[in-house]
C-alpha cells in the first residue's frame, strides 16, 4: 500500500478542522470552494483574449496545466493509472483540456463575462445528465424538476439577452462547453473513486502535455511581447487555477458527494462569475444580470436537498460493472 501524499493529508486535515462528520456535507464544502476557484475562469478568459487570441490561450494554458501536473506526479512518485482507467483519462482529457477552455474562449471574444457566467449555470443539469448515463447515479425526480428549473433560467436569460429570437454565436460556443463540461466533470467524478482527485487531473493534464505542446509551437503569436503583466497572470490563473489546482477540490467533492448533487453547486458560479466581472474585469452590472443569477442560486439550495441515489457498487477498478 502506497504512503499518502501531501495533498491526501491536506484534504484529510481540513476535514478534521472543519469537524464535518458528514461525508457528503464535506464534499458540498469542497465544492463550493472549487466554485468560487472556478468563477474566475470567464473574466481571467476575457481579460487574456485582450492580448492573445483563443487558440493560443487554450493550448498555452494546457501546457501550463500540463508541467504543473507531471511536476506534481514526479515528487508524489505516483505510479502509471490502472491500465483500463487510460482511455477514460484521455477522453476526460479532450473535453476539459480541449473542449471546454477552447469553447469558452471563443465565446469571451463576443460576450460578457458575466453574460457567459450566467449561460454556463445550465452545466449542473448536463453534469446531472451525464452521472445518470456514465456513473449510473438516480436523481429523484425532485432534482431534475429543481435542475431543469434553473437551466430554464438560464436559456430564459439567453434569449432575452439575444432578443428573444436565437441564441447569439457566443452563446453557442457557452453551450458547447456546457457539454464537454458536463462529460469531463462526470468522468473526473468517476476516476476519483479509484484515485485521489488531484491524481485524477494530474495525469489528465499530464496526458494532454505532448498535443498542448505541439498546438503552442504552431499557434505562438508573432508579437508575444505585447502580451501585458495583466494578461499574463490572466493566463497563468488558467492555467494553474482553473485548468489544474482547483480540480483537486472539485474532484475529490464528486467523489465523497456524488457527482449530480455536487454538480447542482456550480448553479452558483454565476453569481460569482458577476461579483468577479465587475470587480476585477470593469464590466457593467445590471438588475437583469443580478435577477436571473440570483434566481438560478435560489434553485442550488433546492437541488443540493433532494435525494440522489448513488450508482450500484463495482468491483476494485471502479471502472466495471459487476
Amino acid at each position: 500500500m502506497r504512503a499518502p501524499h501531501w495533498p491526501d493529508v491536506a484534504i484529510a486535515a481540513t476535514r478534521r478542522i472543519v469537524m464535518l462528520s458528514n461525508k457528503q456535507n464535506f464534499g458540498l464544502l469542497l465544492g463550493l470552494l472549487g466554485v468560487c476557484l472556478f468563477a474566475a475562469t470567464l473574466p481571467a478568459t476575457r481579460i487574456a483574449l485582450f492580448d492573445t487570441n483563443p487558440w493560443f490561450l487554450t493550448s498555452i494554458r494546457a501546457v501550463i496545466a500540463g508541467l504543473a501536473g507531471v511536476t506534481m506526479l514526479i515528487v508524489t512518485r505516483r505510479r502509471l493509472p490502472p491500465r483500463d482507467a487510460i482511455p477514460l483519462l484521455i477522453v476526460c482529457a479532450s473535453m476539459v483540456v480541449l473542449g471546454f477552455p477552447l469553447a469558452v474562449a471563443i465565446a469571451m471574444v463576443t460576450v460578457p463575462s458575466s453574460h457567459g457566467g450566467v449561460i454556463m449555470g445550465i452545466l449542473p443539469l448536463a453534469t446531472a445528465a451525464a452521472a445518470a448515463v456514465i456513473q449510473h447515479e438516480r436523481p429523484s425526480p425532485g432534482f431534475w424538476i429543481a435542475a431543469v428549473i434553473g437551466s430554464a433560467l438560464v436559456m430564459t436569460f439567453a434569449l432575452y439577452r439575444s432578443g428573444g429570437h436565437t441564441l447569439s454565436p457566443g452563446d453557442a460556443f457557452l453551450l458547447v462547453a456546457v457539454v464537454c463540461g458536463g462529460i469531463g466533470y462526470t468522468l473526473s467524478g468517476r476516476l476519483s473513486g479509484i484515485m485521489p482527485g488531484w491524481e485524477v487531473i494530474s495525469w489528465v493534464v499530464t496526458f494532454s502535455l505532448p498535443v498542448a505542446l505541439v498546438a503552442t509551437a504552431l499557434t505562438w503569436p508573432d508579437n508575444i511581447g505585447a502580451i501585458t503583466t495583466r494578461g499574463w497572470t490572466a493566463i497563468l490563473y488558467v492555467g494553474l487555477v482553473a485548468q489544474y489546482s482547483a480540480f483537486f477540490l472539485w474532484n475529490a467533492a464528486m467523489a465523497m458527494g456524488g457527482i449530480a448533487r455536487v454538480g447542482q453547486i456550480s448553479l452558483l458560479q454565476p453569481f460569482f462569475v458577476v461579483l468577479i466581472a465587475a470587480t476585477f474585469a470593469g464590466e457593467e452590472l445590471d438588475w437583469q444580470t443580478l435577477f436571473f443569477a440570483a434566481a438560478v442560486v435560489v434553485t442550488v439550495a433546492i437541488g443540493t436537498r433532494m435525494r440522489v441515489a448513488a450508482p450500484t457498487r463495482r468491483r476494485r477498478s471502479g471502472l466495471h460493472k459487476p
